[in-house]
């Protein structure tokens, strides 16, 4: 549990929380499968946070969430407070969850059916499946992806830290919704941005 702020927050601070909460993307999200590493999991939720990602959805089919107390105050720099966070325990239930809120579903994977990051479009509402250090997206996760893609490596090595990975793939539609001029006007229901105001001068 992240403490209310103990005095009111100054006019510009309310300005710049409702400038960065009006850059929010409902439609743009993560999914962790699995991510054990809690200076991954801090980096990540600081990405999303920089790329106006609205939420994130963690799964662990074990059962065992990240414990947030762990998360690096350095590396999060607090992003963990802002980012809005959805646990599951059951892969297919996330991902038929992700699908009936209308989300095409990409996994960062190594196959051979993989496209090239540059050729995906994350203009319309993406669920992003990034896995674990280890084994990457599992199996059973990307078999309810509707593509797959790959960050490309010059390199001996063939994959990148998943934080890193995931900076990547969030900045290459960071990159397509600006164009689009994505950014420019909350998307957010006014409903949700009045309740997230709300919750967001208490931290």
């Amino acid at each position: 549990m992240i403490p209310a702020r103990k005095t009111p927050p100054s006019p510009e601070r309310v300005e710049r929380l409702r400038a960065a909460l009006a850059r929010r993307q409902p439609d743009l999200t993560v999914v962790l499968e699995s991510v054990r590493d809690m200076h991954n999991v801090s980096g990540i939720l600081r990405t999303c946070d920089g790329a106006g990602v609205f939420e994130v959805h963690l799964l662990y089919t074990n059962g065992v969430f990240p414990n947030f107390h762990q998360v690096g105050r350095r590396s999060s720099m607090g992003a963990r407070k802002w980012v809005e966070k959805r646990l599951h325990d059951n892969t297919a239930a996330c991902f038929e969850t992700l699908r009936r809120e209308g989300y095409r579903i990409l996994a960062s994977r190594l196959d051979d059916g993989a496209k090239e990051l540059g050729e995906m479009d994350f203009t319309g509402p993406t669920a992003i499946i990034l896995g674990n250090e280890h084994d990457g997206v599992s199996p059973e996760a990307a078999a309810f992806a509707d593509e797959t893609f790959r960050i490309p490596m010059l390199g001996v090595a063939q994959s990148l830290n998943v934080s890193v990975a995931a900076g990547i793939a969030l900045y290459e539609a960071v990159r397509q919704r600006t164009a689009k001029g994505m950014y420019e006007t909350s998307r957010l229901p006014p409903d949700v941005f009045e309740r997230m105001m709300e919750k967001w001068k208490q931290l």
